[in-house]
């Protein structure tokens, strides 16, 4: 694959340019800032700031910054308490109240108030799939006073913290009032929040970098730090993103010392690094992540049901995990479901599916009559992960007779693209590839991978009155066993019509030099909780 040919030995990686950092005035100044200042790179380019108009990881991880959430997961996906004191709720399950903590200021030196997190809350709903199945059930949003919000229900939700609390993208990050009052469909720019970590916005310049510096006025909870709940606990002055879309370059930087981690090292690049005493590396989410791929099914070809089962019979995950993530299969696995391992409704039966036949899917492709539609690919040339994946698929898909444009663009295109519901004559695409934390699509209601909401779910646009219907009938369910079968029947569905292909669950390691202690695990970049060393 093209990800093998990035580097020709491990000497490369030695030998590759430094990394310019910043030009700092005077030498003592400059140790006391350098001192302070963590510098990250993160896994692609940041070219979209909203964190609710994307379910791109990279902007989540940018929130994170510079947003606090009412309630977060910990690591047993538990709703903690962060911007919320406590809430109650009415005897009947429809009235719920939460009430803020004392001392919470955004950014511009504004308290907040349950207005703001109502005008958040709303926007919210209107994007991401746990908050749309919230807002069906939602009478009204409003407030008691300045620290307390009301949500009244049609009928009871028993799962809103859980809704409210989800993490990694699509997060319900609280905002100003006056901004979480933008028009969803319409991405933000003022990046204003409550966070450990204010947003620069005169030192950001896609492409290159973005700039946090620390909010002194934030109050931390005193709760141990715990994923995104607990002490958020900011003790970097300054954290610098410097995006290196070359990876030996953004190598010989972390190696010598110019930037401090690196989201997610190339797999070819770990045995060099490794080698490095002033290095260490850790798995940044235990629970792992899933690879996928999501075909458009608006737009001809994959319209049509038959073509978009012969594309699942000819996937073969080893190749798609041997070619993103290596040889070591310990950090790998199969996994035909779109429940993934280690979730509670996983199973691996997809194989019925999955037939991993090329001939199989010849012959469903000339079945099904495919007039040799072109297949665009968006596929990121600076996320060697992301982009191992779209180039199995196109050569899979060639071998199967498909007529392929495997386009190469930088993430944030493919992230910006992915939107356009044209053809691909008019800009259109018919396939792209991501990957997410396992615990995101661990049940219907999280999970937009088995959602059938058509042009007001996510890019792909599978459409499923049925799979809508089981959602709403798992959200009721009141016995384990009764959820546990309607999940299964929901995830058949899902994969019977090839709403997404699942291509494998593995692990990414993040490396860090030792100047800086371990970042906390879990499915999201957090910046606090880091200490200088």
């Amino acid at each position: 694959m093209k990800r093998r040919q990035l580097l020709k030995s491990a000497a490369a990686l030695a030998a590759a340019p430094a990394f310019g950092g910043l030009s700092f005035p005077a030498p003592a100044i400059a140790q006391d800032m350098r001192a302070q200042t963590l510098r990250f790179v993160p896994q692609s380019n940041l070219s979209v700031l909203d964190p609710i108009w994307t379910t791109a990881t990279v902007t989540g991880n940018h929130g994170y910054h510079i947003f606090d959430t009412l309630y977060s997961y910990d690591d047993q996906m538990r709703p903690q308490p962060q911007m919320a004191a406590g809430h109650t709720v009415s005897e009947n399950g429809r009235i719920w109240r939460i009430t803020l903590r004392d001392g919470l200021t955004f950014h511009d030196g504004s308290p907040v108030r349950a207005a703001d997190c109502v005008a958040s809350l709303l926007r919210w709903t209107k994007r991401e799939s746990y908050g749309q199945l919230l807002a069906r059930s939602v009478e009204s949003w409003g407030t008691i006073d300045d620290k307390t919000l009301e949500i009244k229900l049609t009928r009871p939700f028993p799962l809103l913290l859980h809704a409210i609390a989800k993490a990694e993208s699509s997060v319900a990050f609280i905002m100003p009032e006056r901004i979480a009052k933008t028009d969803a469909n319409t991405a933000i720019t003022e990046m204003i929040g409550s966070g450990p970590y204010r947003f620069i916005a005169s030192e950001y310049n896609s492409g290159s970098r973005a700039l946090y510096e620390k909010f002194e006025a934030y109050q931390p909870r005193s709760e141990a730090p715990n994923w995104a709940t607990g002490a958020k606990v900011a003790h970097f002055k300054r954290i610098e993103w410097q995006i290196i879309a070359d990876p030996s370059t953004a190598g010989a930087a972390l190696q010598k010392g110019e930037v401090d981690w690196w989201e997610n090292p190339l797999n070819d690049l770990l045995p060099s690094l490794s080698k490095n005493p002033a290095i260490s590396m850790q798995i940044a989410d235990p629970t792992g992540k899933i690879g996928l791929m999501r075909l458009n099914h608006l737009q001809a070809p994959f319209n049509d049901v038959r073509l978009r089962r012969a594309v699942l019979m000819a996937v073969n995950q080893e190749d798609y995990m041997r070619a993103a993530i290596g040889d070591d299969p310990a950090m790998w696995s199969v996994s035909r479901s779109l429940w993934p391992k280690g979730t509670p409704y996983f199973k691996d039966e997809g194989g019925k599916l999955m037939k991993n036949s090329l001939d199989a899917a010849r012959a469903a492709l000339k079945e099904a009559g495919y007039a040799n539609e072109r297949v665009v690919i968006i596929n990121p040339g600076d996320y060697p992960l992301i982009g191992a994946l779209g180039e199995v698929t196109a050569a899979m898909l060639k071998q199967i007779g498909m007529n392929i444009d495997l386009q190469t663009m930088d993430w944030g295109t493919v992230v910006q693209r992915r939107a356009n519901r044209e053809s691909v004559e008019k800009g259109g695409w018919s396939i792209f590839h991501t990957t997410g934390p396992s615990g995101g699509y661990s049940n219907p209601a999280l999970s937009p991978l088995v959602r059938g909401q058509g042009t007001a779910g996510w890019f792909g646009w599978w459409s499923s009155p049925r799979a809508e219907e089981l959602a709403q009938d798992w959200l009721d369910a009141t016995e384990p066993a009764a959820a546990a079968k309607i999940a299964a029947d929901i995830g058949d569905l899902a994969l019977g019509e090839v709403a997404t292909v699942p291509l494998g669950q593995f692990y990414v390691k993040t490396a860090f030099r030792k100047r800086m202690s371990a970042p906390l695990q879990g499915p999201a970049i957090y910046p606090w909780h880091i200490r200088p060393v």
